[in-house]
């Protein structure tokens, strides 16, 4: 790896002859050099450039501040400038100071150009590197496949391939599915996947809006066409054109509505409410329902006609229940998520919490399991979420005061799992006790090192590389080996 030799290099000291100096001997090697006489110039240079300089030589004392501030600066503009640090005021505070802000060497005034144009040439090198680094892990993630949130299930593998297949067409599609299954992210998946994705996606839910503002909300309304439409409002179809709308619980849709809606989709036309010209509009419309949409044909409460424009290709999409190892692959996906929103460091599912969600039959689907994860996250007290941490219609502790639990219920338990859980408790109460030492933490449970170690990693707790030892094989801070 060569660093280019015309790159920019930024020299500050309030010394001109150094200034100079380095300047004759910097364009002399090819490069672009800029210098300034002090900090404040410097700052000012550094924040108001157009590019970021790929290398900064600064002089650490300076009549009006210190070139960490440089430094520091520097980084803040562009984390992989490299920048060299010289100073005739030597010692060790000062140089470890500098390295510890980022700099890539520490100079000692005087010094000779060759030692200089050898080391602004290494460093230049060094931030090649890493923007070779970078561009390479950006490409690999490129070539990659990303993670899919909405799981590798068989059913959601045909679902996928469904949605890859029919994402580049404008065929109008329904999408049916219990709630909370994730049918808006699936229009999302269609809009982002289709020769409209750098046009507008659009939502309105049918069922959230007052049939008397339905009509304005869809279509648009001029103004005065009503008491209160002080202004013209396009409506959210015209807000869509060019782009993709979809329309959530459409079996909400009132009877009138759907004259008008059909209409459109035949013409291609919209007319808002009190205007007298249609207006050509350019969509691609999806639907999705919870509702047994043929049931409501037949009830005489959606029309035939639009069922049928709309159910050009159905995508029905299982609920939760049904799709067996997305349960996990999902808890992990928003585990990821929410402790990354939560600042948390909780990476993983205990066991036992995993046992008890895969039990679950999640009447909520998709978006319950996303809302538990989310609690459990929160109400996490270690770097992996327990059975406690779940809601007792989860965890099948309802009824019962854990951590201990002094009689059988009614409805029974799961005993493994619950002294799993008193287990779990003690062991985080132990480690809290002693400040995260495990063999004191031991101690206090009447465990060996090596007993306590193998049950910290049984319920995925981790409490980092502690400074204690094992004594020996058969060492006890209490009692006999559990």
């Amino acid at each position: 790896m060569t660093a280019r030799s015309d790159a920019r290099v930024l020299v500050v000291d309030d010394e001109p002859s150094l200034r100079e100096m380095l300047a004759i001997a910097l364009k002399r090697s090819g490069y672009s050099v800029v210098t300034e006489a002090g900090v404040r110039a410097a700052l000012h240079r550094i924040s108001n450039d157009s590019d970021a300089f790929p290398v900064v030589i600064t002089d650490l004392v300076m009549p009006d501040g210190s070139g960490l501030d440089v430094l520091g600066a520097a980084k803040k503009r562009a984390s992989s400038t490299e920048v060299i640090v010289m100073t005739a005021h030597s010692t060790v505070d000062a140089a470890i100071d500098a390295m510890r802000a980022g700099a890539y060497d520490f100079i000692i005034k005087p010094f000779s150009p060759a030692h200089m144009m050898a080391q602004t040439a290494k460093a230049l090198e060094k931030r090649a590197l890493q923007d070779e680094n970078s561009s390479l892990r950006a490409k690999l993630v490129r070539l990659q496949p990303e993670p899919s949130e909405f799981g590798s299930s068989p059913p959601m593998v045909a679902l996928a391939d469904m949605v890859g297949r029919i994402a580049p067409t404008k065929t109008t599609v329904l999408i049916t599915g219990e709630s909370g299954t994730g049918k808006e992210r699936i229009a999302r998946a269609l809009h982002a996947h289709s020769d409209r994705k750098a046009g507008p996606f659009r939502v309105v839910n049918c069922g959230a809006l007052p049939e008397a503002l339905m009509e304005s909300e869809l279509f648009g309304h001029q103004r005065g066409a009503f008491t209160g439409a002080v202004q013209a409002r396009e409506g959210i179809v015209r807000e869509a054109d060019g782009g993709t709308l979809l329309l959530d619980e459409v079996g909400e849709l009132p009877l009138s509505l759907q004259v008008k809606l059909l209409r459109v989709l035949q013409e291609k036309r919209v007319r808002p409410v009190g205007g007298t010209e249609e207006i050509p509009v350019d969509i691609r419309l999806l639907a999705a329902t919870n509702r047994d949409i043929e049931a409501d044909v037949r009830a005489g409460t959606f029309r035939q006609d639009l069922y049928y424009r709309l159910n050009v290709i159905r995508l029905r999409l299982p609920p939760l229940r049904e799709r067996g190892s997305d349960i996990r692959e999902l808890a992990h996906h928003f585990l990821a998520q929410f402790a990354t929103d939560q600042n948390k460091p909780v990476r993983s599912l205990a066991p036992e919490a995993l046992r008890a969600l895969d039990a679950y039959t999640f009447p909520g689907n998709v978006r319950e399991l996303e809302n538990i994860i989310e609690r459990a996250v929160a109400l996490a007290q270690s770097n992996a979420i327990g059975l406690g941490d779940l809601p007792p219609e989860v965890s099948g502790t309802s009824g019962l005061a854990m951590p201990f639990v002094t009689s059988l219920p009614p409805e029974g338990i799961r005993l493994d799992e619950v002294i799993g859980e008193v287990e779990r408790r003690l062991l985080l109460e132990a480690l809290e006790r002693a400040k995260g030492v495990r063999t004191n933490a031991a101690k206090l449970l009447g465990l060996t090192f090596r007993t306590i170690r193998y049950r910290l990693e049984k319920h995925g707790i981790d409490v980092g590389d502690g400074a204690e030892e094992d004594n020996g094989p058969d060492s006890s801070p209490g009692r006999s080996r559990q």
